[in-house]
């Protein structure tokens, strides 16, 4: 009988995709281009293997995630790669290892010095929070510093320039990682609430100061940003059950995407926004086949 550690056949492509989350990848190259373009510095292949890096990086928390957690999902969602016997325990393990050095080459190739520290602050960072700060207080706030610090690695060495966005992409993560922690047993109305609060107050804080066409496009993008998150938020608050909040925490990870935009609207790049975003109705469609959470 397989268990969530012993080793099991060759996993499928397929089975290697659902462990990594990989069409929620989808979400993050948008952080490095809002740091970018915060920061000026939108050389394509600089961008293009920041983003990669970043994307290997997101991966491997993913496959880290699932390792670290296979007793826990052996109970709780034993239909997961590693508890269902699809990716044997060392695969994990050895895919997040992989994926992380090749994250870090990348970085140091696209990015050079600058980029590789803010990358090497990250992996730390995502792997300290899958093995061992994910359950306590600090779990959210780690999780939250990670994404922000994904948008500081687009900026290179101007990383005060990038500020704004890694913050607001930030604390979005932070009402995120909050809810998800009710998506087996459910909550209290508490995180979503909070979650709902912050979505405002970044929404507002997105379009604040926002002139020109740059401003009228910021503005929508905020805008579908709000209505993309905001609905399943606020019916998670009103009914904090298991299935509500993991579609509100589906939604904001969705949500990431316009918010991304935004902010490189807001930062004069507004082209760059409106193309950014439509990513979004292809990561929704992959999600029906692989689950972003």
């Amino acid at each position: 009988m397989l268990t969530p550690t012993s080793d099991c056949r060759r996993p499928r492509l397929r089975d290697l995709a659902e462990l990594v989350r990989a069409p929620a990848a989808l979400t993050v190259p948008g952080d490095v281009l809002a740091g970018a373009v915060a920061a000026g510095n939108l050389r394509p292949a600089r961008v293009a293997g920041l983003a990669a890096s970043s994307v290997c990086l997101y991966w491997a928390g993913m496959a880290l995630n699932d390792w670290a957690d296979r007793q826990v999902d052996a109970v709780e969602r034993p239909d997961r790669p590693i508890p269902s016997g699809r990716v044997s325990a060392r695969t994990a393990l050895g895919l997040a290892g992989g994926l992380t050095a090749a994250a870090l080459s990348l970085s140091a190739l696209a990015g050079r010095g600058p980029a590789i520290r803010t990358t090497a602050l990250l992996a730390a960072t995502a792997w300290g929070y899958d093995l061992g700060g994910k359950n306590t207080p600090a779990g959210p706030l780690l999780m939250a510093t990670a994404r922000s610090l994904d948008v500081l690695v687009g900026a290179g060495d101007r990383r005060r320039k990038a500020w704004a966005p890694a913050v607001a992409v930030g604390a979005h993560i932070l009402g995120v990682t909050a809810m998800s922690r009710g998506e087996v047993y459910g909550s209290t109305p508490l995180p979503a609430r909070g979650a709902l609060a912050a979505t405002t107050v970044i929404t507002a804080g997105t379009v604040a100061g926002a002139r020109g066409v740059p401003g009228l496009v910021t503005a929508g993008l905020a805008g579908l940003f709000a209505t993309s998150v905001g609905p399943a938020q606020a019916a998670a608050a009103q009914d904090p059950t298991a299935g509500r909040l993991r579609a509100a925490v589906g939604a904001g990870i969705h949500g990431l995407v316009p918010l991304q935009a935004a902010w490189c609207a807001r930062r004069g790049s507004p082209v760059i926004g409106a193309a950014l975003v439509g990513a979004l109705p292809v990561a929704r469609r992959l999600a029906r086949k692989v689950s972003p959470t």
